[in-house]
This record gives structure tokens, C-alpha cells and sequence, in this order.
């Protein structure tokens, strides 16, 4: 099974500052792009660059191609049935405009078959849009259409945090 996913924002700002964004990928404090606020931190084994090794909750992938302030690609090493990339890309519209797109591309295998559209894919596109956002905010200082969680994304959060719930207890009870 194929998947192509493709997010896009038009930015009011040059392809300079929104290249630099792609730059500060990392999940921590200086990470202008990466929603790790609303979502699970992206982090990595080394700062970015190609062969860098990490991801996000448990979507993993490794740094197969960058050219700062322009491209990133990241290749999935999991979950399993994961077979492909996804990529940050500045493309100039003008001076003063620039697109920047998030494109995914893989095919799926075994039981990623049913995780994808049923627990992967909602989440997927509500993380891009919220990054997205992000990048807005950062280029502009503003966000002209914030992107909203759709009923059942706020449900799949809302589960996860049932799930996960116990067990950060248990582990505050039990050192």
C-alpha cells in the first residue's frame, strides 16, 4: 500500500528565513518548526545532519539528506511496515514569498497496513499543520488560519492519554 502525504504553507517571508527554520529541527528550545509543545518531542542523536539517528514518539527515522537552510529528508527506520521518507522543503515563490512543504512518501507492510489510517495518518496531518502554524508565526508573527484538530484526532489524544497515564503514575509510585 502507497501513501503520498504533502502539507504546504504559503509564508510571507523570504527563503532565507523560512530555510532557517528547517535548521533549527531538533525538538528542543530553539526549535522553531517542530510543534514539541502540543506533540511528543522530535530528538535526535546528534545535531542535524546527515546520519543523524532519532524521531518522534514511535516514528523513527534517520537523516538521509540535508542542505541547510533549503531540504531536509528523513528515511523511517520504524514503526515497522514503514518503507520510505518525509521531507522539509523551502521552495522560493518570490523575494518577499515562500512555500514550505512537508511531503511524505512510503509504502506500507504487515500491520502498518491498519496503524496508518487508523491511528498514524489523523495524527500525521494534524502534527504537519500545526507545524506549519509554527512556521507562520515565525516568519510573520501571526497565524491568519490556525489549524484545528479534527473529533477524531482530539479523540486518538485524548486515548493516548488515558493509556499513558497509568504508567507515568506507576512510575512515581514505584521508583
Amino acid at each position: 500500500m502507497g501513501v503520498f502525504n504533502v502539507h504546504e504553507r504559503l509564508l510571507s517571508a523570504g527563503p532565507d528565513q523560512v530555510g532557517a527554520l528547517i535548521d533549527t529541527l531538533s525538538g528542543g528550545e530553539d526549535d522553531l518548526l517542530w510543534p514539541g509543545r502540543l506533540w511528543e518531542e522530535m530528538e535526535f542523536d546528534r545535531p542535524l545532519a546527515v546520519g543523524a539517528a532519532g524521531g518522534h514518539g514511535p516514528v523513527r527515522y534517520t537523516v538521509a539528506a540535508y542542505v541547510p537552510g533549503t531540504w531536509v529528508r528523513f528515511a523511517f527506520t520504524g514503526p515497522r511496515g514503514f518503507h520510505g521518507f518525509h521531507e522539509f522543503t523551502v521552495l522560493p515563490v518570490d523575494a518577499e514569498r515562500t512555500l514550505l512543504r512537508h511531503t511524505l512518501a512510503m509504502n506500507l507492510s504487515g500491520i502498518s497496513r491498519v496503524t496508518w489510517p487508523l491511528a498514524y495518518r489523523a495524527g500525521h496531518d494534524a502534527v504537519l499543520e500545526d507545524s506549519l502554524d509554527r512556521a507562520e508565526l515565525a516568519c510573520t508573527g501571526t497565524i491568519a488560519r490556525r489549524a484545528r484538530w479534527s473529533p477524531y484526532v482530539r479523540f486518538l489524544r485524548g486515548l493516548e492519554r488515558l493509556v499513558t497515564r497509568p504508567t507515568a503514575q506507576a512510575a512515581t509510585r514505584h521508583p
